[in-house]
């Protein structure tokens, strides 16, 4: 076994190791360690960052890791034996994702100490200690080796959200913020809990590797060579439901709709928080999840569909209600729903490869534009209306330039990173829906027209919070004299601005398309020359069989290449930015949106999404759970405590005869005796 992955089990341990420090020296004393408890966490992050490009390294030379690091319960059937355990699966895709967690995650620290400390915040080391705990959990979720021990990571991940959005705890808002995203995000996971019952009382097992692994054999299943438990449903139906039910919970870290409306909210958390919620952890979880457990959703053509549908809607959906935003966060918040769209669009639509690329730029440029957000508010003493902004550009030139290389690549400008991967999604999208047959088709392409049209209007949500922000003249004082940042604000920006521009270039799918020249890296990386990033889900050549390989004479279209699409999502996003930076990028602009009328309140107040959902909640679920309560107080209750009384009193009675005198009990036994031969010569002279 190589020497990494001997190692390897630091990667999660050392950020729990910061949690466990930042915990004790908060409840001794916060002023026990320097700067709040932040140098641990930074100290930690950086070992894993290192041990998880080490990994990487390793996995680049084709050695892959999987096996149990401790079995923890043992259930043995007459027919099989269940094992429940906690393990290590080292692969392409897991090993991409460490790095990003962790690089994203120490990046996060840094910034902290601009963010947090600089501001006399109080309760530091329950900050990094959360911070510690939330990157240690999603670490564990990367490398879970089977479903159940993703699960727990999952919810780990989910109570680590309610702890960091709720920091702030004095303040109303927060507090409800994270009950809310708790809650909405719990209701998706019963939905996931329910589907790993139903995945391990099918298939005996919850491993996503090996020959044994539940997508493996649900292939099998399929190709009639093995079979097992599906409950009175055909084979593909019951796995189609798994797939669904394993579904809502996705749905919900990774704020989909109809289970979205948590995110915006989760703006009441701290700003490095949010970066690392939208970059890189809770709402990266499900997508992740998606992709770790592929080759199960490859056997149902109608999980697909859904996938690629929740997909198109959510990206198209979420980006119409940033078009209105005054808040500079919520811009970025409907933006993050907006984005896992489109890689739920892609992993729907058979864009495996092009899914995880874009959830690779994106951590990059959606972490550099949250932290460019929290370098404003600094700027700004935590004003975060973009109408009270303006004119920032001279005076924080640095921020400037790195959001603007973020901005560029959210709405997919080339040559930025967000243009190579959100043009791979969409060119997925519209060429296995033109080669795919019948109605799954005709759901890929329309998926896919909502995709493109969503384009058009990131690039002008993007663009107007640039102008809105950066150009004119400031609208305020706070703009006219903003407060400067320091180094720990300005170095992660750099970083990730950086990353921002140059990674697309490891990806370059529709230029080899063109060119046939070999510039697709990252599809070597998850691929490999056997399907190196499916090995715990399926073999390469069901892969392509199930995702339908598109044949390109059935596809008019594809003739023409990736060029002409690209060009015309291309051409929307420019359109959509130009269009926000002549109305918005003025000395004294207008919210050119009330022209909209109505529509812009609907936008405003997200569809009034959470009116329904009160509504829905108080009005139909409140109701129907009293009748459900009221038939188990009178019907269910009522009947067990009836027969509890009856046995109760007649037990009372009865002991009233047990007097302890041996002459009573003599007499009960001939007044007993005498009783049963007066029955029975009654009931002799009937008979006769």
């Amino acid at each position: 076994m190589s020497a990494a992955f001997t190692y390897a089990p630091l990667i999660v341990a050392l950020p729990f190791l910061s949690f466990l420090i930042a915990l004790a020296a908060g409840l001794a004393d916060r002023d026990v360690l320097p700067k709040g408890g932040a140098i641990p966490g930074i100290l930690a992050t950086l070992g894993s960052l290192a041990l998880s490009a080490w990994v990487a390294l390793t996995v680049a030379g084709g050695a892959v890791f999987d096996e149990t690091i401790y079995e923890w319960a043992v259930a043995a059937g007459v027919e099989s034996q269940l094992e429940l355990s906690f393990g290590l699966l080292l692969d392409p895709l897991s090993a991409m994702m460490l790095v990003i967690v962790c690089l994203v995650a120490t990046l996060v620290h840094v910034f902290s100490l601009g963010y947090m400390n600089d501001e006399g915040e109080t309760g530091l080391p329950r900050y990094y200690a959360g911070l510690g705990l939330f990157t240690a959990s999603m670490l564990g979720f990367v490398v879970s080796d089977n479903l159940l021990q993703s699960f727990v990571f999952f919810e780990l991940v989910g109570l680590c959200s309610y702890l960091l959005i709720g920091f702030h705890f004095r303040e109303p808002g927060p507090p409800s913020a994270a009950k809310k995203a708790f809650l909405v995000t719990r209701f998706g996971d019963y939905f996931f809990l329910v589907g790993l019952v139903g995945i391990v009382a099918t298939f005996g097992t919850a491993q996503f590797g090996g020959a044994e692994s539940f997508p493996h054999v649900a292939e099998l299943v399929l190709a009639g060579e093995a079979s097992v438990r599906t409950f009175g449903f055909a084979p593909e139906t019951w796995f189609t439901i798994l797939g669904l039910l394993v579904l809502g919970g996705v749905i919900g870290k990774s704020a989909q709709f109809p289970l979205h409306t948590w995110l915006p909210d989760a703006m009441e958390g701290p700003t490095p928080v949010s970066a690392l919620i939208h970059a890189a952890t809770m709402v990266a979880a499900g997508v992740f999840l998606v992709a770790r457990m592929y080759g199960f959703y490859a056997v149902s053509p109608t999980a697909l569909a859904i996938v690629a549908l929740v997909g198109g809607f959510t990206a198209l959906f979420a980006a119409t209600m940033g078009l209105v935003k005054r808040e500079l966060k919520q811009v970025l918040a409907y933006s993050t729903i907006s984005q896992y769209g489109y890689m739920m669009l892609a992993l729907g639509t058979g864009g495996y490869v092009a899914a995880t690329f874009h959830l690779l730029t994106h951590a990059f440029f959606k972490a550099l534009l949250f932290l460019g957000a929290g370098s404003v508010i600094i700027a700004m003493h935590h004003n975060e209306n973009m109408w009270d902004m303006g004119g920032l550009r001279k005076r924080m030139p640095v921020t400037y330039a790195t959001f603007l290389v973020g901005s560029l690549a959210l709405a997919g400008i080339v040559p930025f990173a967000g243009f190579w991967s959100k043009d791979e999604v969409l060119y997925e999208a519209l060429i296995h829906g033109l080669g795919t047959e019948g109605s799954l088709g005709t759901v890929f392409l329309a998926a896919y027209a909502m995709g493109l049209l969503a384009v058009l209007f990131t690039g002008f949500y993007t663009f107007r919070m640039v102008a809105l922000t950066f150009h004119g003249e400031p609208r305020t004082d706070l703009a006219a004299d903003p407060e400067s940042v320091g180094w720990n604000v300005k170095g992660p920006l750099s970083v990730l601005g950086l990353l921002a521009a140059t990674t697309g270039f490891l990806n370059l799918a529709p230029v080899k398309k063109l060119t046939g020249a070999k510039v697709d890296f990252l599809h070597q990386w998850l691929e490999g020359p056997e399907g190196a990033a499916l090995m715990a889900t399926l073999s390469a050549k069901h892969y392509k069989h199930l995702l339908h390989d598109v044949n390109p004479a059935q596809v008019t279209a594809s003739e023409l290449g990736p060029l002409l699409p690209a060009a015309l999502s291309l051409g929307l996003a420019i359109t959509g930015a130009l269009v926000a930076f002549r109305l918005y990028a003025t000395p004294e602009p207008t919210e050119h949106t009330a022209k909209l009328g109505g529509l812009q309140d609907v936008l405003y107040n997200n569809y009034y999404q959470d009116e329904y959902q009160v509504w829905l909640a108080t009005n139909v679920v409140q109701p129907l759970a009293g009748v459900a309560d009221t038939v188990d107080q009178s019907l269910v209750d009522g009947v067990v405590n009836g027969v509890s009384s009856v046995s109760l009193s007649s037990g009372s009675r009865i002991r009233r005869i047990q007097t302890g005198v041996v002459s009573n009990y003599a007499a009960l036994v001939t007044l007993g005796l005498t009783a049963l031969l007066v029955a029975f010569g009654l009931y002799e002279g009937w008979l006769l």
